[in-house]
């Protein structure tokens, strides 16, 4: 099959399986029971009807009116709301009216990635304690479905449901906890968007259009048109349509019902999977948009491991289209740096993980309102899935609190500020704290330090006395040293803190090449 028949096959199914099948009034997935409204900015509300119809919404003490276009869609936007007691949104066109009830007012958080973000709270450290309980009535859930797509969607299935032990089993952990600490330091009702792929790679989230054309993504794009003319697409779509037309059914049943709506079928094929350039973009985020938001939490770059050079450019990449795409300006996007993992190494030396982590700390300086979560001590070295999720959420929950909620927390991990060669040490210093301090022994471990040969050795390192956001890193096996690395490796052992409690980011002070440079 053509590439050009790929796509036409493509684009036919997906408007079969997401246009309206009739002029019947509809509303998207994302506008069901139980959502909630982001507050305090104008909050669009779309859907389909009749070609040339007349539309009105209502919310509370609002009436917006509209008139679907020729291809049956409209689009209002109510003015900013507060938040209240739950309320009804009505859509009416003609003899048609649509009621989403239950709907609360409040912060609209997106929680995407793979696998750690959609890692469950049933299979989380604490899960039992979780699902105790009658739930929480001001926090809404929504899981994204859908295989991915090579156009974009506008609608996925799927429903809000409400935060009770049922539906919060097979939720984002991640996404719950940070939510969770959020509702409970403001009071204000939390929307959580579960959007995240296990083994889902950074450019499945990214649409074809900004990756064509570059030297750096063109192998990338190379591989994939080769594996599209290896295979039968078209038959392969209509093979899991099967599979997810019956998810589907019960997934109605169960929205019917009250109950927990059932996991969704993933494909199997490559194609119709996580790692295919804009499948998920299309897929995933598109639907969403132009959904008012609080902002995004992600956690997401094990897939992308192997290439972290390229993803130094990836990465903000991404954040940067979704935020031009989303049309809300830089809207607040928080990410999770990569914990340790794999087999702690007896001697330092080179990690693609620690490039990855650097890339991921990098695009700090090139992203405004952007932060990262550094859990370099909450992995697991057997497990690339850490089973604690709460350490993690609430990493991310500091960001947002701080910036967001204006409450005055530390958020930042330390970083580094700037190092200075003196007299055989290297002195750096670190920023984003007031001093440093260690866990668990005086030790400081963790460091590396090498000379103009470029052969590292562990070092001795120590708090400066006289300015404790300083240390003081040397060796007598390098009496002329050029270089540092702390917790540069798979699975570092590293105990520097700042004294808030926050894990000194993984650094290093050269710029020597590293395994994954130029591998595209």
């Amino acid at each position: 099959m053509t590439n050009l028949k790929t796509a036409f096959y493509v684009g036919a199914i997906l408007a079969a399986l997401t246009s309206p099948t009739s002029a019947d009034l509809r509303l998207p997935s994302v506008f069901s029971n139980h959502m909630v409204l982001q507050r305090d900015m104008a909050a669009p509300v779309w859907g389909w009807a009749e070609p040339g119809a007349e539309v009105a919404v209502v919310f509370g003490d609002q009436t917006k009116t509209t008139t679907a276009d020729d291809q049956g869609k409209w689009q209002v936007a109510l003015d900013p709301l507060s938040v209240g007691e739950p309320r009804s949104l009505v859509v009416e066109s003609k003899d048609d009216r649509l009621e989403v009830t239950d709907v609360l007012v409040g912060d609209v958080w997106i929680c995407s990635g793979q696998s750690n973000m959609e890692w469950s709270i049933s299979r989380s450290r604490n899960r039992e304690l979780e699902v105790l309980g009658e739930g929480n009535p001001n926090i809404r859930l929504l899981t994204v479905t859908g295989e991915g797509v090579q156009t974009p969607a506008d609608d996925f299935d799927g429903a809000w449901e409400e935060c009770k032990p049922g539906s919060l089993r097979d939720f984002s952990a991640v996404g719950y906890y940070f939510g969770k600490r959020l509702e409970q330091a403001t009071g204000v009702p939390i929307g959580l968007i579960d959007n995240a792929w296990g083994g889902s790679a950074c450019e499945a989230w990214i649409p074809n259009e900004k990756l064509a054309g570059k030297e750096l993504y063109q192998p990338l794009l190379d591989r994939w048109a080769k594996v599209v003319e290896e295979n039968d697409e078209e038959a392969l779509r209509a093979e899991f349509a099967k599979v997810h037309a019956g998810w589907k059914e019960k997934m109605e049943a169960a929205v019917a019902a009250g109950e927990p709506i059932p996991n969704w079928p993933r494909p199997s094929h490559q194609l119709l999977a996580q790692q295919r350039p804009a499948n998920l973009y299309n897929a995933r985020v598109a639907p969403l948009m132009p959904l008012a938001i609080r902002g995004t939490i992600w956690y997401q770059g094990e897939s992308n491991a192997g290439r972290a050079e390229q993803y130094r450019d990836m990465f903000p990449l991404m954040i940067e289209t979704w935020r031009e795409a989303w049309g809300q300006g830089d809207f607040p996007f928080y990410w999770v740096q990569l914990a340790d993992f794999k087999d702690e190494k007896a001697d330092p030396g080179e990690s693609d993980w620690a490039e990855l982590r650097e890339a991921q700390t990098m695009s700090l300086d090139r992203l405004p309102h952007s932060g990262q979560a550094v859990i370099i001590d909450v992995g697991e070295g057997k497990d690339i899935h850490p089973k604690d999720k709460q350490s993690v959420g609430d990493r991310l929950a500091r960001h947002a609190l701080a910036n967001e909620y204006g409450f005055e927390i530390a958020h930042n991990s330390p970083t580094l500020e700037s190092f200075e060669v003196k007299d055989g040490t290297i002195i750096l210093t670190i920023g984003n704290c007031r001093a440093l301090t260690t866990f668990d022994t005086g030790e400081l471990r963790g460091f590396a330090i090498a000379g103009e040969d470029k052969k590292w050795v562990w070092a001795d390192a120590k708090i400066n006395d006289k300015n404790r956001r300083q240390i003081i890193v040397s060796s007598p096996d390098v009496p002329e040293p050029v270089a540092v690395r702390y917790a540069w490796a798979d699975n570092p052992v590293c105990n520097v803190y700042s004294v808030s409690g926050l894990p000194l980011t993984p650094l290093r002070t050269d710029d020597w090449p590293g395994v994954t440079t130029g591998k595209r």
